[in-house]
Parts: structure tokens; sequence; C-alpha cells
């Protein structure tokens, strides 16, 4: 009975300590705000513009080709809605008429991570329209 009862306490002790990590609370929290225009190159120096809103933790917008589409096309690309969400400094998202998806974490106006169409790849963007969201709340 002793045993088990050690068991029990070291158990809860360990489960404990794991719920309290701050790495938890920082990926469940909104620290960075997404609203707006964003630009930026996806490899082979495609252009590519986000137009995004952002409510909460949710993200709604569109992704668009700046570069001739034929180039694109043949490569799976469309340009169309995307949906994501947003925990802590990371911006995830998915292309919701097509394949393309990524993982973005954002520092002020800018963010950088992989996106992948057939695979992933490096990908960046800059806010080019900063007068469209409110500042980002402190962290």
């Amino acid at each position: 009975m002793r045993v088990v009862t050690r068991v029990l306490i070291a158990a809860a002790l360990a489960f404990g300590s794991g719920c309290a990590s701050t790495d938890w609370i920082d990926r469940t929290l909104v620290t960075v705000d997404v609203t707006g225009t964003w630009y930026g190159t996806w490899t082979s120096g495609w252009g590519l513009l986000f137009e995004l809103q952002q409510q909460g933790s949710t993200v709604k917008g569109v992704m668009r080709s700046t570069t001739g589409t034929s180039q694109l096309g043949q490569a799976g690309f469309k340009s169309g809605p995307i949906e994501g969400t947003v925990a802590g400094d990371v911006f995830r998202f998915r292309q919701t008429n097509g394949t393309m998806e990524g993982e973005m974490t954002v520092s002020g106006d800018e963010m950088d991570g992989r996106a992948s169409l057939t695979s992933s790849r490096p990908f960046s963007l800059r806010r080019v329209d900063s007068s469209a969201h409110p500042d980002s709340p402190p962290r």
C-alpha cells in the first residue's frame, strides 16, 4: 500500500510540473496580430501576396500570386482563400482550395518559416500595409 501511494504521489508531481510549463502557455496565447497585407517570395522567386484578417486566434484571408501564373500553375499553385491560426508567435495556414500549407514565426512586420506545395521550402513574408493592424500586444 505504501509503495502504491508513493508511486501515485511521484506520478502526480511529474504530471503537475509538466502542466505548468511556460512553453504550453506561450503556445496557447495569441501574442501577435497578422492582420494586413504581406508580400514575399517563395521558391524560385515566385511572388506571393497574403491579405489577412485576424480575430482572436483565427485568421482568414486570400493568397495571390504576383508572378506569372503559368509557372506557378504548373507547380500546382492556385490563388485563393486561406485559413489559419495564431498561437504565441506562430502562424499556421492552409489553402482551402488547393494544397499549400505552412507554418511561420512572426516577429513584428516579418514572418519566416516553411511552406509546402509539392515539397516544404523556406518562405518569408514582410508586412507591406502596416497601417492595417493594431499594435501587437506585448509579450
